[in-house]
């Protein structure tokens, strides 16, 4: 069996839930993880070891009960800018370095609710500004792959800790590509969801018309399972939308089967993209077409303008 660190969030699940491992375990090893190489990778802001273990024997307790949930136990990180009560919420800025909330996000109390431990806080760009995660107040993260490159940002610490097994799944918040980009940068699985989707009382907000949170995870099953946990209406929220949440795990399958993708034109300018990385995107197109999805070339003539636009849109 690999590491306990290295396990998905459905492993880790499935072996707490046989009582073949504890919550205790688990989050030992992550924090002797996260002691190991975080000096090296910068992806932590604070890491709440004492509270941390705390709660992975509260998750023991509920599962010995048979209360868990498919997060009971598990360690996760969420984006220092989501507020934790009781855990400082620095946005990676020295302006907030000793705030500390006194009431947790939405998306926190539904992790809390459904078991999971809280490690740590996740470095980012300071107040979300930023795409590599070199702008944090406090340190620079790097990306586990090639400790020489960017993980990404504003995200950055989150997908670095994921990617470099220093928590199971993490939360990051994605306004224009905060979590997408640091997830493509360190290879692992990020969702921006649907605006509404999930509820953004408690994050600290960069534009608010275009802020979601969303899970960063290992895979794509985890991703869901994390989505699941934190989706919902929420009244304090009044962009929130009422609608049900479905089973984002139920809607997984082995195939891609009846899907069509837009390969847009305009974005395979080869003068703007580096060889290696057109052809990764080349294999990914290859690989969804072999699971049985449509790839169509699109052209959207208004992507020249997206940068523009967003940057019209954000600072209003």
């Amino acid at each position: 069996m690999r590491h306990l660190h290295g396990l998905t969030i459905s492993e880790a699940a499935r072996l707490l839930a046989a009582g073949e491992i504890s919550s205790q375990q688990l989050t030992r090893a992550v924090l002797e993880r996260i002691d190991a190489i975080d000096g090296r990778i910068g992806a932590y802001i604070t890491v709440a070891a004492d509270t941390a273990l705390a709660q992975a024997e509260a998750a023991d307790a509920a599962l010995a009960a048979g209360r868990g949930t498919a997060l009971t136990g598990i360690p996760l990180a969420v984006k220092d800018l989501i507020c934790t009560r009781g855990l400082p919420t620095t946005c990676a800025s020295k302006i907030l370095q000793d705030f500390v909330p006194p009431y947790d996000a939405a998306v926190v109390e539904k992790l809390r609710q459904a078991g999971a431990v809280l490690v740590g806080k996740a470095n980012m760009d300071e107040f979300a500004m930023g795409s590599s995660t070199e702008n944090s107040a406090f340190q620079i993260t790097r990306n586990p792959w090639n400790r020489n490159h960017v993980p990404g940002g504003s995200s950055g610490g989150s997908a670095a800790a994921v990617s470099a097994d220093l928590c199971l799944g993490a939360l990051g918040s994605d306004t224009g590509g905060s979590i997408r980009q640091p997830a493509a940068h360190c290879s692992v699985v990020g969702l921006k969801p649907t605006y509404g989707r999930v509820s953004r009382f408690g994050l600290v907000a960069f534009a608010s018309s275009l802020d979601q949170i969303g899970p960063l995870a290992k895979d794509s099953r985890d991703c869901a399972l994390l989505l699941n946990a934190i989706s919902g209406y929420d009244k304090r929220d009044s962009t929130s939308v009422p609608r049900d949440v479905p089973d984002f795990v139920a809607g997984l399958k082995n195939d891609l089967k009846g899907l069509t993708v837009g390969i847009p034109a305009e974005y395979f300018d080869t003068r703007g993209i580096d060889a290696e990385v057109l052809a990764a995107v080349r294999r990914a197109i290859g690989t969804m077409e072999t699971l049985g999805a449509r790839c169509l070339e699109v052209s959207l003539p208004h992507a020249p303008y997206a940068v523009a636009a967003y940057y019209v849109i954000a600072p209003s």
